[in-house]
């Protein structure tokens, strides 16, 4: 079933966002519906969906995607937004941004897989909320095998501006979803440069190195959970001149869903 967008009796602004919407919506029985949340005015929509058939386009790329909607009661008009993110907090960030409240646009616990511990649910925040818009994403790459007999792991690289992260600014974030879609891990590496961080994953030799601060409540145990990885999906970190510089996102998703 199609997401509810809610623009029945409502006709696209311009004819660009006529084109731009019927494109988005071409294979739209894909998408699942992760979240959503409409405004109590009728005036905005924001979901959160994953792209079922992001698996079948270009290798790596981002499967969730995030739409926002706004209408004209007034001309019975509408205009859309949309992203595709490599992950779920990424996605819930960009909808925040344009207004959306954090606390209700949560996939539901019964429906995608959960937070193996408390370290990927402390990491996942820091990516949704990033204060002071500390991270910057640099480059991303979703590996997703499309059976039930390997997990999912999903690689983004971020250009860390805080302060203290002056020495290993480049933070390599890993998103790995079991075999059985119930659980997923999120770690956090630390690279002097994106070129480190490339060969890190394209070697994996070594353990994740981990960011040189860590945090007082930081388990031994947790520390080493950290540096554990189950797949070898590289993803071509880039290393442009300005450290600020995001690659512009386009509408090529995929999503942590289960598959029937």
């Amino acid at each position: 079933m199609p997401p509810d967008y809610r623009i029945d009796g409502f006709a696209a602004a311009t004819e660009r966002v006529a084109d731009d919407f019927d494109f988005l919506t071409l294979s739209d029985d894909m998408y699942a519906s992760l979240a959503a949340h409409h405004t109590s005015d009728g005036l905005e929509s924001f979901l959160l969906l994953y792209d079922g058939a992001a698996i079948w386009d270009a290798p790596g790329a981002a499967e969730y995607v995030a739409i926002h909607i706004e209408r004209d009661p007034a001309q019975w008009t509408f205009t859309f937004d949309v992203t595709s993110q490599p992950t779920v907090p990424l996605a819930q960030r960009w909808l925040i941004t344009r207004g959306c409240p954090a606390e209700v646009i949560e996939p539901d616990p019964l429906q995608s897989p959960r937070p193996a511990d408390a370290l990927t649910s402390r990491l996942e925040d820091q990516l949704r909320h990033n204060p002071g818009d500390r991270y910057t994403l640099l480059d991303h790459y979703t590996h997703n095998p499309g059976s039930s007999e390997g997990g999912i792991e999903v690689s983004a690289l971020f250009y860390d501006a805080h302060p203290d992260a002056a020495e290993k600014p480049y933070r390599l974030f890993l998103e790995e979803t079991s075999p059985s879609f119930a659980t997923y891990t999120v770690r956090e590496g630390a690279f002097p440069t994106a070129e480190a961080a490339d060969g890190w994953l394209r070697n994996r030799d070594t353990p994740l190195p981990l960011p040189p601060r860590q945090p007082k409540n930081l388990t031994a145990r947790a520390a080493a959970a950290r540096s554990r990885t189950t797949t070898t999906a590289a993803m071509s970190a880039q290393n442009p001149a300005q450290p600020g510089h995001t690659p512009a996102t386009s509408i090529a998703p995929r999503s942590r869903g289960r598959r029937s």
